[in-house]
């Protein structure tokens, strides 16, 4: 008896399954990312070493758009990262009318990508100019071109303790369109609280725009942050505050852009070029800037529909620490190899 009951069981859970793929439209996707780069990286005191490598990228992923009707969509995305499945995206999103409400992980509203640079897991510029803090679980409200979104707080104990949350980290973004030219304005703010006693505050506000010009384009961004290591925000500085022993926090007040520029040949091959620079000062007797700043220039070369290569050269700059000593600076020359299905 006890096993024809679990036959129904799993006969019957079987079919729920399959009734609730039926119901829903997926759509499956992937890519698989290789890199080849030679790295030559020069450290502060003048040696240098040339290393080769070769790996499968992190973001090489597998995912599915799910649509289970009109108004409910959702979505998943699993990459690599470490050479482990990772989470990259998982959410559903309902579209109530007047606008739509995601429940879970996406990229946060201040994302902005405008560079193609594919050095170090395409990383497009992100720690040396680019406004990111990649992907966090959220709750985003989203009207039209703009969208708020309360996300998992940063924190980081810094020299303390124990950490206190009270809300969560904010962010919104506006995305306007004129025409050839995209503009996005965006703002967030993360605040928590070290042993009862030091406030810890962040904060982004950025502006990036692309302008389409015939078969070549043009694209900016620029933000100015305070505290952005506790914020969970993608840069290359050390952007932590630090405190003192009297209930007083040094905050560390930054900033960064990026320029790029493209060109489109034909359907076979297309150029890019782009510069980011970042820098951090502690407001601290003492201390002085940190920066750090890339630049690059690349071909992607299109074998076939969905199979590509990106040959790319470029110098990766970590300038001076905030203590004035000088940091490595990396040039490379390689490329990164993409088949989509």
């Amino acid at each position: 008896m006890k096993k024809w009951m679990n036959g129904i069981i799993a006969l019957m859970t079987g079919c729920l399954i399959a009734t609730s793929v039926n119901a829903a439209e997926w759509k499956f996707y992937g890519n698989a990312r290789i890199s080849t780069f030679f790295s030559d990286t020069e450290t502060a005191t003048g040696t240098s070493s040339t290393t080769y490598s070769q790996a499968l990228q992190g973001n090489s992923r597998i995912g599915a758009k799910v649509s289970v009707r009109d108004d409910l969509k959702g979505r998943f995305e699993y990459g690599t990262s470490g050479g482990n499945a990772n989470v990259r995206l998982l959410y559903g999103e309902w579209n109530f009318g007047a606008g739509s409400f995601l429940v879970g992980q996406s990229y946060t509203p201040i994302y902005t990508r405008l560079s193609q640079s594919v050095y170090a897991t395409d990383r497009g510029l992100e720690k040396y100019g680019a406004t990111s803090a990649l992907r966090h679980p959220m709750l985003r409200l989203k009207f039209g071109g703009f969208s708020i979104a309360a996300i998992e707080p940063g924190t980081d104990a810094l020299t303390g303790t124990t950490t206190e949350v009270s809300i969560p980290k904010v962010e919104m973004a506006y995305d306007m369109k004129f025409n050839n030219i995209s503009i996005k304005a965006v703002a967030g703010y993360n605040a928590y609280e070290i042993d009862d006693a030091y406030d810890v505050n962040s904060y982004i506000l950025g502006l990036g725009g692309k302008g389409q010009f015939g078969s070549a384009y043009l694209a900016a961004s620029f933000y100015l942050g305070q505290n952005l290591g506790p914020y969970d925000f993608r840069v290359s500085t050390d952007n932590d505050p630090i405190l003192s022993g009297t209930d007083e926090v040094f905050d560390n007040e930054s900033f960064g852009y990026i320029l790029v520029a493209g060109y489109k040949l034909n359907d076979m091959l297309s150029f890019e070029a782009g510069y980011g620079y970042t820098e951090s000062e502690l407001d601290q007797n003492g201390t002085q800037e940190d920066d750090g700043s890339q630049y690059y220039l690349q071909a992607k070369i299109t074998l076939a529909p969905n199979v590509f290569i990106v040959p790319e050269v470029g110098v990766v700059n970590n300038g001076q620490d905030k203590t004035g000593a000088e940091q490595t600076e990396i040039t490379y020359l390689g490329a990164k190899w993409q088949i989509n299905f």
